[in-house]
């Protein structure tokens, strides 16, 4: 059969998951990747993009679904960008989530023999999220944008991705700001307003928060409609305003004003209190987080006399957290808002052992080798790109006896492990923990010893 080209209508029978979460079906060796389709579905699609080695199709027709498929609850599934994986099946979700971390490491590592622990699934696979960032657009359009359309904001109602109360400030906001009229930021002119409204939520401690990112900093209207969403949201014990004004489309300011409550919320984590400021990092899964840490602790194994570093710390949750089992933890951080945070997290929580340092990994790690700090146990937890060469090949020089690296990308975290193998290193296992039910997304937790 020739290539299908640009237009064609065929029929497919899906058998496998691309990394994106796309259907992969075959047409005499060729590939194409159906987004929507699930293994086990027969399909009737249409090709909208023909290349030499792939194609890509979107479906006319499911002719015979797989037994994994299901009904996606959410009325975005589909439109929305945010969840790729509502129509699969839990379980298969997790299974193909745990084939993607073997696949990488075995493929893209060049790894051999490792135990590949099974995949810890979420306790919640909806209402899990502790953080949501919403678009504001004119209408007042306040939603995610469109599957592969940044251009495009979906009006939503209610994500299924987070919580009630945090579903009940989003709709609240809504209506104050179209009984307000207030304006809406115009990318082109750079008139207007509204940008973002990020909401935010301590699930051990029931608080939330509302950070309204805006063009100019409008506080006294700005004022009264977080007034209204605290007397109508009573968890509401922070809103806050963040002024951004250049044309760069983010959420994050670069001035913050207090309009109701506290310049933050608080929330606990593995027996530590936290504080979470609007620009601050904090893990967007609570329960699974606790369980992720409870991992990196065990794959530590300290018993007490160790000095260890935390690598891209963070607002410095690891590193609190192992400081109770240790002598002494250095904790390496590029942002310096988040190093302030762990600095104040650390005293909130009377640890005094720990250093918070910022900076690259790169820059900061042969430093402290060269200081003659010395580390039995490292814990790095390094961005979706992995470890700088540089910032890695300080980590061999430092030669910890134990490395523990948590990932949220298998590819970079093969390529790395793989680094790491061939420099002497034994990879002992591999937890995967599923952080983001309904998405591709997958965190991994490996450990790793020094070869005697």
């Amino acid at each position: 059969m020739a290539k299908p080209r640009r237009g064609d209508s065929l029929v497919l029978a899906i058998d496998d998951l691309a990394f994106g979460g796309e259907g992969v079906g075959r047409v005499d060796g060729y590939v194409v990747f159906v987004r929507g389709g699930v293994p086990g579905d027969r399909v009737r699609v249409k090709i909208v993009e023909a290349r030499s080695r792939f194609g890509r199709a979107v479906i006319e027709s499911v002719e015979t679904p797989s037994p994994d498929r299901v009904e996606a609850p959410c009325p975005y599934f589909g439109r929305c960008g945010g969840c790729r994986l509502q129509h699969l099946s839990y379980p298969r979700q997790l299974a193909f989530k745990a084939k993607q971390v073997r696949d990488c490491l075995e493929r893209i590592g060049g790894l051999g023999e490792f135990t590949m622990r099974p995949i810890l699934a979420a306790p919640d696979p909806y209402g899990y999220r502790n953080k949501m960032e919403f678009t504001v657009a004119p209408g007042p359009t306040i939603g995610l944008h469109q599957a592969d359309r940044y251009d495009v904001v979906l009006d939503i109602e209610r994500c299924l991705l987070q919580s009630d109360t945090l579903n009940r400030l989003l709709g609240e906001f809504r209506r104050e700001t179209t009984a307000r009229a207030l304006s809406v930021y115009d990318q082109a002119s750079g008139e207007g307003l509204l940008r973002f409204v990020s909401l935010r939520e301590g699930r051990h401690t029931g608080e939330a928060m509302v950070n309204i990112v805006a063009a100019t900093p409008d506080i006294e209207p700005l004022a009264a409609l977080a007034e209204r969403l605290a007397a109508r949201v009573p968890a509401t014990a922070s809103v806050v305003l963040n002024v951004n004004a250049k044309k760069a489309s983010v959420a994050v300011g670069t001035e913050e004003h207090l309009l109701v409550g506290r310049d933050h919320i608080r929330e606990s984590l593995g027996g530590l209190a936290f504080q979470v400021s609007a620009n601050s990092f904090f893990q967007t899964n609570t329960a699974q987080a606790e369980r992720l840490f409870a991992v990196v602790e065990e794959a530590c194994a300290l018993e007490g006399p160790e000095t260890v570093l935390d690598l891209y710390s963070g607002t410095g949750a690891i590193s609190l957290l192992l400081a109770r089992r240790c002598r002494w933890v250095y904790g390496v951080e590029v942002a310096a808002a988040a190093v302030t945070d762990a600095v104040r997290n650390a005293r909130a929580n009377g640890i005094e052992n720990c250093t918070f340092l910022s900076g690259e990994v790169r820059h900061v790690l042969p430093a402290l080798v060269r200081d003659g700090v010395r580390a039995e146990v490292v814990v790095a937890d390094p961005p979706r790109a992995g470890f700088h060469p540089k910032a890695l090949l300080a980590l061999a020089a430092l030669a910890p006896a134990r490395l523990v690296y948590v990932s949220c990308n298998p590819a970079t975290l093969a390529r790395d492990l793989g680094d790491l193998v061939r420099r002497g290193y034994r990879l002992e296992w591999v937890q995967p923990v599923d952080m983001f039910p309904q998405t591709p997304h997958i965190e991994a937790v490996a450990r790793l010893a020094r070869s005697a």
